[in-house]
């Protein structure tokens, strides 16, 4: 018995008088010369003891986790919709449609289609619902097909157990990668993700479309390679950044952007179909590229009297009152080391990011953003993002800036930095992302957004004290080596 309940139990009288239907009523009490028999007291006890808690309701059953919610309805019903869906995107007659659908292949599949936040009951990630739901159905011995919402809502991902016999996560996935369906609904990605599951060729269906993809990416930057380095002229500029000039202006290429960055959305590419395997994320080569505002000669200027602006203020901090000023100590130090050795616009951006690392330790910002991942040019991070690099099916945190969120967002190629000394196909120089990590302390740690545990399954935005410097910063792998090593060779 529960202690709530021996609380509320009320304690047997010390008295009570009973009165006969008989003429002659008599008086019984403890007390009393003619008590009652053993037995007849004892049930009057009892009934005693009993009597509150029988008519006290028991606490209601608690009610069930959205995981064994969603679960049950599937017992009933291939098909689960949350009902904010279920009033335009997905609606009752709908989900029939797909039900029959479902049924009428044969395979378990099983569809739920839910709005993920972060915050919510599976963190805003589909991996985390289709673990909790496959749990909740408790078939860990049967085969399984799970489609669910992806993490932006507006796409759906696959799942698949025990292993890969339907190919239902190439199926799933390759239904983003369609021309014809980048505009539809959930409902007609689910349509045609469970027909492209019963027909079995998932992969293949799935190799094809990424293969097209390339292709029509590579004819892109063909078509425009021509008013690449050539295109310099005396203007004094690199000839990297008129190339993306003309890029930007080139309307041909506005098509080409529109497939660059589906990050967010629903163009998904399997890891390591890269046409850069050597890149730590790839990222399709017709992109944009900004040279920004500054030319080279003009940024080192900027990030000289930035590095000695940072070195006075280390100087002039008090050490008793300014608990970071080793760490802006350390990354002033860093900074010189960069500076010293930069060979071009990404190792400026570095001394720049070393900067703002120096002087959020001397200010004590708690958990700041570091520089915008996509161009640090474009000044502090505004918000952290989740972005997902074509060529790879996992999915990264990185901060960006307000313009830069906004076009991956709206599915718009944002503006990226890129390294003149990496070139792709056509002489294109390379987003510094692309670089070899093991060569790049940059594109290892862009800038700072890679650092910590925001893409290892962390909520990002912050990952940890590194970006700080405290533990794994910037200035810690310059001081360890790190931008050194790039230089060699």
């Amino acid at each position: 018995m529960s202690s709530d309940l021996k609380r509320g139990a009320a304690q047997p009288p010390s008295a009570r008088t009973i009165e006969s239907s008989s003429p002659r009523s008599t008086s019984l009490s403890p007390t009393s010369p003619r008590s009652t028999s053993p037995v007849l007291l004892a049930l009057l006890t009892l009934l005693a003891f009993l009597g509150p808690l029988l008519a006290t309701a028991a606490p209601a059953s608690a009610a069930p986790s959205p995981g064994a919610k969603i679960a049950d309805a599937l017992r009933s019903s291939p098909v689960y919709v949350d009902p904010s869906y279920a009033e335009s995107a997905v609606p009752p007659a709908r989900q029939k449609e797909l039900a029959a659908q479902i049924r009428k292949t044969g395979l378990p599949i099983k569809v739920v289609l839910v709005p993920l936040a972060k915050g919510d009951a599976f963190g805003g990630n589909p991996d985390t619902l289709a673990a909790v739901v496959r749990d909740h159905l408790d078939d860990r011995g049967e085969e399984g097909i799970l489609i669910t919402t992806e993490e932006w809502n507006d796409d759906i991902r696959g799942f698949e157990w025990p292993g890969r016999k339907h190919q239902a996560r190439d199926a799933v996935g390759a239904v983003g990668l369609m021309d014809e369906f980048d505009d539809a609904g959930l409902a007609e990605l689910t349509a045609e993700a469970i027909r492209l599951i019963e027909r079995g060729d998932g992969k293949a269906t799935y190799d094809k479309a990424t293969k097209e993809m390339d292709e029509q990416l590579d004819d892109d930057l063909s078509d425009h390679a021509s008013d690449g380095p050539g295109a310099a002229g005396g203007s004094g500029r690199p000839a990297w950044s008129v190339l993306v000039v003309a890029a930007v202006v080139a309307g041909a290429l506005l098509t080409g952007a529109a497939l660059l960055v589906r990050s967010g959305h629903r163009r998904r590419f399997r890891s390591g179909a890269s046409a850069h395997p050597r890149a730590p994320f790839a990222f399709p080569q017709a992109v944009f590229a900004a040279a920004h505002a500054a030319d080279e000669a003009e940024l080192r200027r900027r990030a000289e009297t930035e590095v000695l602006t940072l070195g006075e203020a280390a100087r002039a901090a008090d050490a008793g009152t300014t608990p970071g000023l080793r760490r802006a100590l350390d990354a002033y130090a860093a900074a010189g080391t960069v500076l010293d050795s930069a060979r071009g616009l990404p190792d400026l951006a570095g001394v720049l990011a070393l900067v703002t690392e120096g002087r959020d330790a001397l200010d004590g910002t708690p958990d700041p953003l570091p520089l915008c991942f996509f161009n640090p040019l474009h000044g502090r991070a505004s918000r952290t993002i989740v972005w997902r690099p074509l060529g790879r099916r996992d999915r990264l945190r990185v901060s960006a800036c307000a313009d830069c969120a906004r076009a991956v967002r709206e599915r718009r190629a944002p503006e990226v930095l890129t390294d003149a000394s990496e070139t792709g196909p056509g002489g294109v120089p390379l987003p510094y992302f692309e670089v070899d990590a093991a060569t790049s302390v940059w594109a290892a740690t862009g800038y700072g957004s890679l650092i910590g545990g925001g893409n290892s399954g962390g909520d990002g935005g912050g990952a940890g004290g590194d970006r700080d410097g405290s533990e794994d910063g910037l200035a810690r792998r310059v001081a360890r080596g790190d931008f050194s090593r790039g230089r060699r060779g």
